[in-house]
């Protein structure tokens, strides 16, 4: 399992104008609260914040932040982004206590596509309609992604959020029944737009070529 660690400073030049000088310095702005203690502003190498984000993992787990070279465990809760550039404008991390649930959005993987039923003997396609998650449970708990697999699912059949088997100690975070609204769909496997068509009867409506 990664082990991820990132390195700050606590911050005390604030407003928009601190936050652009400390982007021109290689840095971007951050706040970690939660845990019965007061919210701290803090600063992180952007470039260093970069290469964790390139690993899915960082996204849904326990975080080591040094803060003044003083660690706490966290996890990231947001990440507000340039809206067109690779930058990365601020950063939210929630300290954990191992004792309290933490509510998380972890990822999906969809396994055994090659296998399914409904592509391999129905012919059809696989529809994602989620692509993660929100969970709660312990941090000692928190999965890295939740598994779908969906080797055994045939043409025509809905997975839903209630038919996905959940890592021990893992739980929805809304209640979710059998068919009710929270029930969302998860992925589906259905037909391909104009394969329900009779090919022979579509050829029979041409008009036929003149000589």
């Amino acid at each position: 399992m990664e082990n991820f660690e990132i390195n700050a400073q606590t911050r005390t030049d604030m407003g928009k104008g601190a936050s652009r000088r400390l982007r021109r310095t290689g840095n971007t702005t951050a706040i970690i609260y939660g845990g019965g203690k007061k919210p701290i502003p803090l600063t992180v190498s952007h470039n260093e914040l970069l290469k964790h984000l390139e690993n899915e993992a960082f996204y849904s787990h326990i975080l080591t932040v040094n803060i003044d070279n003083q660690p706490e465990k966290v996890v990231l809760k947001d990440l507000q982004r340039h809206p067109y550039k690779s930058v990365i404008l601020h950063m939210d991390l929630q300290r954990v206590n191992e004792n309290e649930k933490i509510h998380m959005k972890v990822p999906l993987h969809f396994m055994n596509e090659e296998e399914c039923l409904g592509v391999k003997q129905g012919g059809g396609v696989i529809a994602r309609q989620k692509s993660d998650l929100d969970i709660r449970c312990l941090p000692k708990d928190l999965p890295e992604f939740i598994e779908v697999d969906i080797a055994k699912i045939e043409l025509n059949q809905i997975v839903h959020m209630s038919d996905l088997i959940l890592p021990e100690g893992v739980e929805l975070a809304v209640v979710t029944n059998k068919g009710d609204k929270h029930d969302l769909p998860v992925v589906s496997i259905h037909l391909a737009r104009g394969d329900t068509a009779d090919e022979d009867e579509v050829s029979e409506e041409q008009p036929e070529e003149k000589e």
